[in-house]
């Protein structure tokens, strides 16, 4: 496999878990999607309003947000649209969700958790304390209390996805300003962690608490303190 090919969208989701597997599997690489969210996210809820059987299944919450009543949202939880929560989700205390935000089934958006312009798989957890901006979370993913994406360099110039090491070969310029994260399925985030942007975080890859993270992590890996990579035995 060529190492480029490691983050594609077919090499880091199954796609069977999100709603936006119409959307993801037009693409090549995960980024592509993040100016096409608000838009997907509205289309999905036309289709919502037009189909009586998919709109029994969902409460309408003020403009373009769709919340499955099978779903559990706190008072204190602020939802913008466009939005759509999905099946068996529990959105808790205290959290922002700023709008574009598309969240699978069974996923934990947890006390005093931010999401803006999102696509998060099912069976997602980012329980605590954790700033979720412009990425996406692949099926099963976990970001641990307080691990971060951070979606701007501090230069405010354009976002390269880039290797290390072996992978140096990897440098794929997005043209985006703002791109936190793509988590692959399975990716295990260490409380306190910072994603930096442009970051690329392969499947079934576990990062050590307060890592700062960097570039593309290649799948079955553990980034170890010091952002000693290794692969998983």
């Amino acid at each position: 496999m060529k190492h480029e090919e490691q983050v594609t969208i077919k090499n880091m989701y199954d796609l069977d878990h999100t709603e936006a597997k119409a959307l993801l599997s037009s693409l090549t690489f995960p980024w592509e999607a993040l100016p096409m969210i608000k838009d997907y996210i509205l289309d999905l809820g036309a289709k919502i309003d037009d189909d009586p059987e998919l709109s029994a299944r969902y409460e309408k919450r003020g403009e373009d947000i769709w919340i499955h009543k099978t779903a559990t949202v706190f008072d204190s939880a602020y939802i913008a649209g466009p939005c759509i929560i999905g099946e068996g989700t529990e959105v808790r205390q205290c959290a922002f969700v700023r709008g574009s935000a598309l969240v699978g089934k069974n996923c934990v958006v947890g006390n005093s958790t931010e999401l803006k312009n999102v696509i998060i798989f099912d069976n997602v957890q980012v329980p605590h304390y954790n700033y979720v901006g412009d990425s996406i979370l692949g099926y099963k993913s976990h970001m641990g209390a307080g691990s971060i994406t951070s979606n701007v360099k501090s230069d405010k110039t354009l976002v390269v996805v880039k290797g290390n090491d072996e992978y140096s070969d990897i440098n794929i310029e997005t043209g985006l300003k703002k791109f936190g994260a793509m988590l692959g399925d399975n990716v295990e985030v260490g409380c306190n962690s910072v994603l930096n942007p442009g970051s690329v975080i392969g499947r079934n890859t576990n990062i050590y608490p307060l890592s700062p993270v960097r570039g593309f992590i290649p799948e079955n890996s553990i980034v170890k303190t010091g952002n000693v990579i290794v692969e998983k035995k």
